[in-house]
């Protein structure tokens, strides 16, 4: 899922906004798929993700950042500072 590159991980991202909530469905085809209540109006959707990874991480906002895919829903995400097993285990056990 996701790859080292300087110290970052790098995670695909599908985005489906307007969701009844927030949540994490899972790896499909390499992507992880993620439910996200805000509206993909003027970068809710993306701070609204970043929010909600920082938060099921438990770290700093401003570690996490959307490297492209600003307008689409198919992201590349880096999170800084974590190894590849926790990104997957908080992530991907998230409930």
């Amino acid at each position: 899922m996701p790859r080292e590159i300087s110290k970052k991980w790098i995670v695909q991202v599908k985005v489906i906004p307007n969701a009844a909530r927030n949540a994490i469905e899972g790896l499909q085809n390499g992507v992880l798929r993620v439910r996200i209540t805000a509206i993909p109006d003027k970068g809710k959707a993306n701070e609204a993700l970043l929010t909600y990874f920082a938060k099921t991480l438990g770290i700093a906002r401003s570690r996490i950042t959307v490297l492209s895919g600003h307008t689409a829903r198919l992201k590349r995400v880096a999170i800084e500072g974590f190894s590849r097993e926790e990104v997957e285990a908080k992530l991907l056990v998230n409930p």
